[in-house]
């Protein structure tokens, strides 16, 4: 009965979790994708 009541809770955790990743993943490449472009800019 406990485990019926805990996995919607731990889907749903799991699920912020992996969705909060995925945005850390494609800011940390944006980040680098613009740095990248202003060294480029600066070497001009």
């Amino acid at each position: 009965m406990k485990l019926s009541r805990l996995a919607p809770v731990a889907i749903i955790a799991v699920a912020l979790f992996a969705s909060a990743c995925a945005n850390t993943v494609r800011g940390v490449s944006k980040d680098v994708k613009e740095t990248g472009q202003a060294v480029e800019q600066a070497v001009e």
